[in-house]
């Protein structure tokens, strides 16, 4: 059968219409997300290894195990973060002094100059997946998202 007879599909219509779901809207979201930060990131960075850079950053020496909860990353994926950023010369351990039991992960100064590098970039990336909302639109968006956390 060729092209010009072969029959059009049929549409149900179905109380489910899978691009009005919230999960394939986020995903569609996240995947422009993703592309954006891939692009401009620089650094060769991963979203998680920006988190947890920019959470060092933020918030100085840490456990890795609160860390990982700060950025929302279990046990086992910020401990590949971590030693990934690591070798890369960017994070180190060591003890910590109020502790000797627990190490802290701090940022080294390769890494420090890299999250401060990234930061305006991080920032551009936000504002360009939020561009085709109005600043109230972006407001409300996050508050709602927050939410369903």
């Amino acid at each position: 059968m060729n092209k010009a007879m072969s029959p059009k599909p049929q549409r149900k219509v179905l109380p489910y219409v899978l691009e009005d779901q919230i999960g394939f809207i986020l995903r569609q979201v996240s995947q422009r997300h993703s592309t954006l930060f891939a692009e401009q990131i620089g650094s060769g960075l991963t979203p998680t290894q920006w988190a947890a850079l920019v959470k060092l950053l933020e918030v100085g020496p840490i456990s890795q195990n609160q860390l990982g909860r700060m950025t929302a990353m279990d046990v086992a994926t910020i401990k590949g973060v971590i030693d990934r950023l690591t070798a890369r010369g960017l994070t180190e351990t060591g003890s910590d002094p109020e502790d000797g039991r627990r190490l802290l992960v701090r940022l080294t100064k390769a890494g420090q100059l890299a999250a401060e590098k990234a930061l305006p970039n991080a920032i551009a990336i936000s504002d360009a997946t939020l561009s085709p909302l109005s600043p109230k639109d972006r407001e409300t968006l996050l508050a709602l998202l927050t939410k369903l956390r």
